[in-house]
């Protein structure tokens, strides 16, 4: 799934959430790489605001929190006043509460569905039409494989993804007749930010890739954590113009860590 040649998404505009760090900052990268043109949007930005040093023609980094519609709209319009339409969106941004459901504050997962399932329906909403009216698109939301397996003391996290990946299946078919493509990535365990923060408090890499028979957790059969950039492959293969017959999948990139569900 490697892409090689370069300049496959040659001059076209990207929207992405959460490009300033993980998942969404190594697409980012790979997009530019590319030659794509980025609308990159997230609460912090200072990495990518030193990135676009590097790509000043073609980097738009731009502060927002997705889960705030006006503000997303405006973030958009500024996005593609600079670059042009969206041919393409990225749905990466997202927050990992942990805790048992019993144990959650109402502030709390209001805040995990404001982030990982607003976020991603507001811009799928506003980009979506402006898709429409071009009769084009490919949309990537990027869920969880924690959407269709139970964890414990993820309950926001995964009703979150589970949400997410629904509403992308129902987008899809919606938006199949005016050539929109619209598909899921669902990572496992990945080495991103939220990620090495779960480690440094109850848990470790090698934890996980073992699995856990008290806490009802399959472990991983390739025996090793997934990269960032393992994701953003699979990203950038479902956005290309190689998966133009692909729409409305959801793509589970674990290691075989829920046995293919």
């Amino acid at each position: 799934m490697t892409i090689s040649s370069s300049g496959e998404f040659f001059q076209q505009c990207v929207v992405i959430s959460g490009a300033g760090s993980g998942i969404g900052y190594t697409l980012t990268q790979k997009l530019l790489a590319q030659e794509a043109r980025i609308v990159a949007l997230d609460l912090d930005i200072t990495a990518l605001q030193a990135l676009q040093t590097s790509y000043p023609e073609q980097l738009h980094a731009i502060q927002v929190d997705v889960s705030d519609f006006n503000a997303v709209v405006l973030a958009v319009n500024e996005g593609i006043e600079k670059f042009g339409p969206a041919d393409k969106l990225v749905c990466a941004a997202g927050i990992l509460q942990m805790g048992n459901i019993t144990e959650l504050t109402p502030e709390q997962w209001a805040r995990t569905f404001a982030c990982n399932t607003n976020g991603v329906f507001n811009l799928c909403n506003i980009v979506a039409k402006q898709m429409q009216a071009r009769g084009k698109g490919a949309i990537v939301n990027i869920s969880s494989n924690a959407a269709g397996t139970p964890r414990m003391a993820m309950g926001a996290y995964a009703a979150s993804k589970a949400a997410v990946t629904q509403l992308s299946r129902c987008l899809g078919l919606e938006l199949a007749s005016s050539g929109i493509r619209v598909n899921i990535v669902s990572p496992g365990s990945t080495d991103t930010p939220m990620q090495q923060a779960m480690w440094k408090t109850s848990s470790s890499a090698q934890n996980v890739i073992n699995g856990s028979g008290q806490h009802y957790r399959l472990g991983i059969p390739l025996q090793k954590i997934a990269t960032p950039d393992e994701i953003a492959e699979a990203v950038l293969f479902l956005l290309s113009d190689r998966a133009t017959h692909i729409t409305l999948h959801d793509l589970r990139v674990d290691g075989g860590a829920t046995l293919d569900q």
